[in-house]
């Protein structure tokens, strides 16, 4: 048995990497000031029973640096996608023009800044903890194995090859966390 295990690296890479998208998207949720569609992914709208984001009732359209339009398409709706905005957190006043509602972007402060740069570390904070289980899994998987018979070289080589991976990632949350931070603190 020790000498056919092999570790699925592939498959932990492909799990981190769903951290890291995670994260992403978790980024593009936080506001810096500029109008962007991906800052309304989050946001859901009850729709027809059920949960739905807001780019499957409208058309999400960003006509000019600090104002996000949404033509939603059923009337109906309007009044329950800007409800879901007014409580998405977001700190955005949606402005009604039909079935069209304006999202202007408020210039943001020095205080909401550090705020938000803090919101950024905790995303990505929750996104080491994520890679951090799944290095976990890894160990894991390879204690089993050695309780099965594997050799120590090959315990501590395969030890080595999830620390690696692990590390790669959190460097790479690392990254992406100053990236957004900048973004957020640039005036």
């Amino acid at each position: 048995m020790s000498e056919d295990f092999e570790l699925d690296t592939n498959d932990l890479s492909r799990r981190m990497d769903g951290a890291m998208a995670n994260l992403k998207t978790e980024f593009a949720s936080l506001r810096t000031g500029r109008a962007s569609s991906s800052m309304l992914e989050p946001v859901m709208v009850e729709a027809y029973g059920q949960m739905t984001p807001i780019n499957q009732v409208g058309t999400v359209n960003v006509p000019e640096p600090r104002m996000v339009t949404i033509n939603v398409w059923d009337k109906s709706m309007v009044n329950k996608v800007e409800k879901a905005i007014r409580e998405s957190g977001l700190g955005i006043n949606p402005q009604m023009n039909g079935t069209i509602i304006m999202l202007p972007i408020p210039e943001l402060n020095e205080e909401r800044r550090k705020e938000l740069t803090k919101v950024a570390a905790q995303y990505a904070e929750h996104a080491r903890v994520s890679i951090r289980n799944l290095r976990r899994d890894g160990m894991d998987q390879i204690k089993k194995a050695k309780a099965d018979g594997l050799s120590e070289d090959d315990q501590k080589f395969w030890e080595t090859e999830v620390q690696d991976l692990t590390d790669t990632y959190i460097k790479k949350v690392d990254q992406a966390l100053e990236t957004k931070q900048q973004e957020i603190m640039q005036v």
